[in-house]
This record gives structure tokens, sequence and C-alpha cells, in this order.
């Protein structure tokens, strides 16, 4: 893989939040990369530091008290972390754009729908303001809207038009990377699916990256090409979907997997993680997991894993792995 290839290339990424009840660690020594056109899912618990991940892409941590303590990120060549506030605005929008989980908040409340849509155009586009107009016009007609919803107001609008309203001014000036913040999460069930349907089909006209930020895996597995898992701050396995499906390597990740209902078995209980993430104000000295972990030993409490490569796409972080005959119970029973 070249570098330059990348979309997205981050590496060493360290965000804290200082308050004064301590720093809180949400992002501990991350590396992240994405390839033109292909879709990362990443997943992982409420506070695991995924959407500190998708805003320190975006130069967007709020300080204070956050404060990217360390880490580069390139975002297709441009080196995000070291760049004017005026260089950062074009490329936000151009290169990289965001749809937030929340679409009643990420809205304007006193300006059109038009003008939302207008004003991302006019900033990266030399493009006269009735050109702009068309322009949004026609993003709202892709996103499945009537074009005369551009005069309508965001209160005027239900959720499900919110985000796709919200789609439309991610996607307005064709960025090269498409960071979705769980966008589904605020939306009723029968209209989740035809807003993933939505970005999938968008996402393909456009030939755009994506890091999709959720917390089902089954989204993951219909939209994604390859699966970062998450915890404590840490990417704990990565690989392509297959890899991380078919051959768990991480404890964590077969505790996700057990966690889901079997449709195949209506009388089977589910086996949820037990315990909770640690205090992201205290890291732990050893594996952050190790507290929650069957597989834990007296050595997961003292060292903290680094991540092993198991093929060129697939890796894990587990000290257990150091006994070359371990295997988790997932891949045991050949699930």
């Amino acid at each position: 893989m070249e570098m330059n290839e990348l979309v997205l290339d981050v590496s060493n990424l360290i965000v804290e939040y200082v308050t004064s009840e301590g720093t809180v660690h949400a992002v501990n020594d991350i590396d992240l990369k994405i390839l033109p056109q292909k879709s990362v899912g990443m997943v992982g618990e409420t506070g695991a530091g995924k959407t500190s991940t998708a805003l320190a892409i975006m130069n967007l941590i709020p300080s204070p008290p956050g404060v990217i303590r360390s880490g580069k990120i390139k975002l297709n060549g441009y080196d995000v972390l070291n760049m004017k506030d005026s260089e950062l605005d074009q490329v936000r929008g151009s290169e990289v754009a965001m749809i937030f989980q929340d679409p009643m908040t990420a809205l304007n409340p006193v300006l059109n729908i038009g003008e939302q849509i207008e004003e991302s155009i006019l900033l990266h586009e030399k493009v006269s303001r009735e050109k702009a107009h068309e322009q949004a016009c026609k993003m709202l007609e892709m996103v499945g809207l009537d074009r005369s919803r551009v005069y309508d107001y965001p209160h005027q609008l239900s959720g499900g038009m919110k985000q796709r309203v919200i789609i439309a001014i991610a996607l307005c000036c064709n960025p090269h990377l498409l960071i979705a913040d769980e966008p589904t999460t605020a939306l009723d069930v029968t209209i989740q699916a035809q807003v993933l349907d939505l970005i999938a089909n968008l996402r393909d006209t456009y030939k755009t990256a994506m890091l999709l930020i959720t917390h089902d895996l089954g989204i993951v597995a219909e939209m994604c090409d390859e699966v970062s898992v998450m915890y404590a701050g840490r990417i704990v396995e990565h690989g392509t979907v297959k890899d991380v499906f078919t051959d768990t390597k991480h404890p964590y990740t077969e505790g996700l997997f057990n966690s889901l209902p079997n449709i195949k078995d209506r009388k089977s209980r589910l086996k949820p993680i037990v315990g909770l993430m640690p205090d992201p104000t205290e890291v732990p000295e050893g594996c952050s997991f190790a507290p929650r972990c069957s597989y834990a030993t007296e050595a997961c409490f003292k060292r903290r894993p680094t991540l092993k490569a198991f093929s060129d796409t697939h890796k894990a972080s587990c000290l257990a792995y150091e006994d070359p005959a371990f295997l988790i119970e997932r891949n045991k029973h050949g699930r």
C-alpha cells in the first residue's frame, strides 16, 4: 500500500480532555488508514473514543477542554493538524464531510434548507448564487426530497428529512472522504434502512471513501469493506469484514458478537459482556479489557498488548496469542 494512495492516514493519534476532575484519555495512540472508495466501519461501546476520532480527523476537537496531544492526520495529502483555520475551511466540505448523529441539532433553525446547502457550495466553488441555488435543488432531489423544500425551515421537516438534508450538505461538494457518525441513531427504525440505503447509493455514485461509526455490526457487514473495533480509546482489532466476522481474534470482538440475538435459536440466551469500560481518567497499566475478559491472566493486568498481524489485512492486540495454540471460543466452535 503506497502512502500517497491513502485518502486518510492517521498515525499515533492521542486525544485528551483536560477537566477539573482529571484528564479524560479519549483516544490512546491509534492508527487508521482508508484507501480511495473504501468503507471502514468503526464499532465499539459508547465512550470508546469513536466520535473523538472523527472530530480529530476534521480538526474539530473542542478546545478547551479537548486537545490533540500527539499524532499525524493526513487527509488526501493535507496535513490537517498543521493547517490554518482558513485552510481548514476549504478542506472541510471539499475533501472531507461529516454526517452527524443528531439531525435535530445539526441544522441552523433560522436559515432555510436552500441557504444551508448553498452556503457550502459558495464556500468551495466559484459559482453564482443562482447556480448554487440550482445545485442545492438538484442535491435535494438526489437525496429523495422535492426541490420545493429549499424554502422550508428545519422545523418543517421530519427527522428523516432533516438527515437527508444533512447528507445533501455533506455531499454537495463531492468530498473524497465521508464520515458518518451513527447517522441513524436519532431516527425511527422504519426510516433507518432508507437513510442507510441512500448513503450507500450516493457513496457509490460519488466514488467517496467512508468512515462509518456505528454500534450495529449488521450495518458494518452490509456497508463496509473493513472494520476497526475500538475499546477504551484503542483499536483492538482491525481487518476486512470477512476477517473480523469469520475469524474473530479479540475477546472483546467475540463479546460483541455473543451479545447479538441468535435468530436461528430463539430460545438461546444473550451473553452480555460483564462489567464496564475502565474510567477514562485512569488508564490501566495493562490491557484495558482484562477486567472483563474470561481469558485474562496475571500478565494481562501488567502488560499492555500491541497489535499483532495475523495476515496482511488482519491484526488484533491480545497477549493470549503469545501461545501459538490459543483460539477464542467463537472460533473453536467454527462460528
